[in-house]
């Protein structure tokens, strides 16, 4: 069986690439689901309303995402634990905790960023309290849901889990080998020649 081609993901700080928005999906591609926080699993000061939270990865570090390019052929992309880092900087100082879509399709609102961190050391992380199963590096995202609709459509578990939108970078290298399906394909094979 032929290996497939693990292309690692880059990101420039200087042009302010990364992550635009955050999806909610029903398959994750980083294959981790979130979980639901109600009243019932943490006490609140109101206690008879829900507080309508889910906490879950956004991305982990050297975890392999399949890909398809359009001819079929398959290829992995990975992210390091220093673009997973660079990557939740420039999420939060750009200021994008309420940008939310659905499915990579539809923008919703109501959906707000409440706590954003890098698990930086597993063992003693928040993360454990929802039992997330960290090793480290990891970007976690809670998420407040005020949207009606949306709420509902999590319970039902329409929506399993986070889903990164944004524009990264493969290296020269890898795009010689690789020819990547995206919508920023031709933006981003301009940029490699500019290299």
């Amino acid at each position: 069986m032929e290996k497939r081609q693990c292309i690692e993901m880059i990101i420039n700080d200087e042009m302010l690439d990364g992550v635009f928005a955050i999806s909610l999906v029903d398959k994750p591609a980083i294959e981790e689901n979130f979980i639901k926080l109600s009243s019932e699993k943490i006490q609140l000061k109101v206690v008879d309303e829900e507080r309508r939270i889910v906490v879950g990865f956004a991305l982990v570090p050297d975890k392999k995402i399949l890909r398809r390019a359009e001819d079929g052929t398959e290829y992995d992309i990975k992210f390091s634990r220093e673009t997973v880092q660079l990557t939740a900087e420039l999420f939060m100082k750009n200021q994008k905790g309420n940008e939310f879509t659905l499915e990579h399709e539809d923008d919703t609102d109501g959906v707000n960023i409440i706590e954003s961190w890098i698990v930086e050391d597993a063992k003693n992380d928040k993360s454990n309290i929802y039992n997330l199963g960290a090793k480290g590096g990891e970007w976690c995202l809670m998420s407040k849901i005020d949207n009606q609709k949306v709420w509902d459509e999590i319970k039902l578990g329409t929506y399993n889990g986070y889903s990164i939108e944004g524009k990264f970078f493969s290296s020269k290298e890898a795009l010689k080998e690789v020819e990547i399906v995206d919508e920023d394909l031709e933006a981003l094979k301009e940029f490699i020649k500019t290299l």
